[in-house]
């Protein structure tokens, strides 16, 4: 259809008059404070052409009234995020801001640059690197830190240092334990589901302008490349440990199932400088993204930020994280961290106090707004996390899905519920009716409903579609969350676009950091269960490599895998290294391939890995979420 996105309503203007804020107007001192320098383009070029460029948001001009298709406090939002270039921060401290959605921060040591959070991707990360040594002198990276399992932390690290240096000791890679175990939980076993909906949260295929992208909350935008991942070489285990990294004192704060389930904050002794990671930062955050993750604990969370004050708060004279720009001066990082502190200790306090008095997720996101206490300060105002989903995460996390009604317990698929209202409503043309009323009226919420009803009875309906696209747009532009924004534009996108042509994701960019288990139980995620019933068999591997036995066992339509063995009756043993059976895996050949090439060896049937490795789902990279 391609219908061109539309101008905002009578409503939505309205709703996004232009009006001043009494946030701390200082925050644009703070994100422009110590620029040196910025990347002379502003375009960061990968193998295939541009991953990142600054230039496609320049209509965001510092000062400018908000287009009446932007909330305008996300168009201030977007006004500092947009500010971007190197930044010293503290003498032997820099950033580079702005060429990613994350932060990348250089610590000069005794004899190279310690690098913490080198970005989402190798492009991004590199190019920051170029702009560090041309301008502050070439250093070789001897540490890298990452704070938290969240591939723009760690993604591209590839840009900074190699695998090569890393094995020969020449660079270290410094992380919170089960840092390897939840990204791989995250980006592997949930990532085909999960980068498919990131794409609405993040918004990378709305081209950038006042009516699609104008900002992540978060940061400005996405990188479009893919993640890599060296596997960590130190694990911080405890709250208190200690290293010396290159002759810098780090003290580390370990911060499981806050904003990731593996992070850490750190201090800086000799310093007085302080590293939030991703726990406080300029925005209210996500208590569960709405691309999808494990529900974040707002109560642990809470603490840790009380915690850290008591650690290091006293000694602090500067704080900065993984986004966003830093703050200066004790009293003004205090101030900070305690609003931050409280603000997600109220969220987990008033969701569970009404829980408790039997109201469900979706009533007590209604009855919740934020105090004044917490409205009045940007940084604790919903840019990327948002009220009304983090009460749903809150109730989740203690009470499930589930808001305790049987008649939600077991309810109908969206195809066949949709069906059955519309002809509850009189047919298509009558709820199609209802439905441009409330548009008209302004009601969106109710419109969207029942557009959903009839989109999902009939997706070839091109007057349900379109009303429901221009429904999510005005939704979009509204919205004072970007993702929020984001995701209503994606699908009003896609409404009238279509979705992309799904195509089959083979290749994992985490693969060579991933251990033997890890690679097992994301295969086990693809078997396809119809498939195999009453088979079972037992294939033994050795990798010559690792120096590991295993055995992979299906079993009752579940696949197993078990070091430190071989099964005495297994169909078939191979020996080989682990990049084979990663060729194998995705794709690049086979075992039988890998046998008559000479890159494995094989003791029984070789055809009987056909088993299991015949019977694996191909998950492809685009599926459908706003239609059947």
């Amino acid at each position: 259809m391609g219908t061109a996105p539309k101008d905002a309503t009578a409503h939505t203007r309205a709703a996004n008059a232009p009006r001043s804020f009494d946030f701390d107007e200082a925050d644009f001192e703070r994100a422009e404070r110590g620029l040196l320098a910025t990347h002379p383009t502003g375009v960061i070029d990968g193998p295939f052409g541009p991953v990142f460029d600054v230039n496609r948001h320049a209509f965001i001009e510092r000062g400018s009234v908000n287009p009446d298709t932007v909330n305008p406090s996300l168009w201030r939002q977007a006004q500092l995020n947009g500010v971007h270039g190197l930044f010293e921060v503290a003498p032997g401290v820099w950033q580079a801001r702005g060429y990613d959605i994350s932060n990348v921060t250089f610590i000069a040591g005794d004899t190279g640059w310690i690098v913490i959070d080198p970005l989402t991707v190798e492009p991004c990360a590199k190019a920051c690197l170029d702009l560090a040594n041309a301008h502050l002198g070439e250093r070789p990276v001897v540490a890298v830190i990452y704070t938290h399992s969240h591939a723009d932390h760690f993604g591209g690290v590839l840009g900074v240092t190699t695998q090569a240096d890393v094995d020969a000791g020449r660079c270290q890679i410094i992380a919170p334990e089960h840092f390897l175990r939840e990204t791989v939980g995250e980006n592997v076993i949930a990532g085909y589901a999960m980068a498919r909906r990131a794409l609405y949260q993040f918004g990378p295929l709305l081209p950038a302008g006042p009516r699609q992208h104008v900002d992540c909350g978060l940061g400005k935008a996405i990188p479009l490349w893919v993640s890599g991942l060296i596997a960590p070489t130190v694990d911080i285990t405890a709250t208190g440990q200690e290293l010396v990294v290159d002759g810098v004192r780090v003290i580390f704060q370990l911060t499981p199932e806050t904003e990731a389930p593996a992070e850490m904050n750190f201090f800086f002794p000799d310093h007085g400088w302080l590293c939030t990671a991703e726990n406080c930062t300029h925005t209210m955050h996500n208590l569960v993204p709405i691309r999808g993750a494990l529900i974040r604990d707002s109560l642990k969370w809470s603490k840790y930020i009380g915690e850290m004050i008591e650690l290091f708060g006293a000694d602090t004279e500067l704080m900065f994280a993984s986004h966003h720009w830093p703050r200066w001066g004790n009293a003004d990082v205090l101030q900070y961290l305690v609003r931050q502190r409280d603000l997600y200790r109220w969220m987990h306090d008033q969701t569970m106090r009404f829980a408790n008095h039997g109201y469900n997720a979706t009533e007590i996101a209604e009855l919740l707004s934020l105090p004044p206490e917490f409205a009045a300060e940007g940084h604790t105002t919903g840019y990327y996390g948002d009220l009304v989903h983090n009460v749903k995460a809150v109730f989740q996390r203690y009470l499930s899905w589930y808001d305790g009604n049987p008649a939600n317990l077991w309810k109908l698929p969206p195809v066949d519920a949709g069906k059955r209202y519309v002809e509850l409503a009189g047919g298509a043309d009558a709820l199609l009716a209802a439905a441009r009323a409330a548009f008209d009226a302004g009601d969106y919420r109710w419109a969207t409903e029942l557009l959903n009803h009839l989109v999902f009875a009939d997706p070839t309906n091109v007057d349900a579609r379109e009303l429901q696209a221009d429904t999510f747009e005005q939704l979009g532009y509204q919205a004072q969350s970007a993702t929020f924004r984001n995701a209503f534009l994606m699908g009003a996108q896609e409404l009238r676009n279509g979705t992309p042509d799904p195509k089959p994701a083979t290749r994992n960019s985490y693969l060579d950091a991933m251990t033997i288990e890890q690679i097992v139980d994301s295969l086990a995620v693809k078997v396809k269960s119809e498939e195999v019933g009453g088979l079972a068999v037992s294939v033994n591997l050795t990798f010559t490599d690792l120096g590991e036995d295993w055995v992979l066992r299906l079993s009752n339509r579940t696949l197993h895998g078990v070091r430190g063995r071989h099964d005495a009756d297994a169909a078939v043993t191979f020996t080989l290294a682990k990049r084979v059976f990663q060729q194998v895996i995705e794709g690049g050949t086979t075992f039988a391939g890998a046998v008559a090439a000479g890159d494995a060896t094989a003791v029984g049937d070789v055809a009987a890995a056909g088993t299991i490795f015949d019977h694996l789902d191909v998950f492809m990279n685009f599926f459908k979420l706003v239609e059947p």
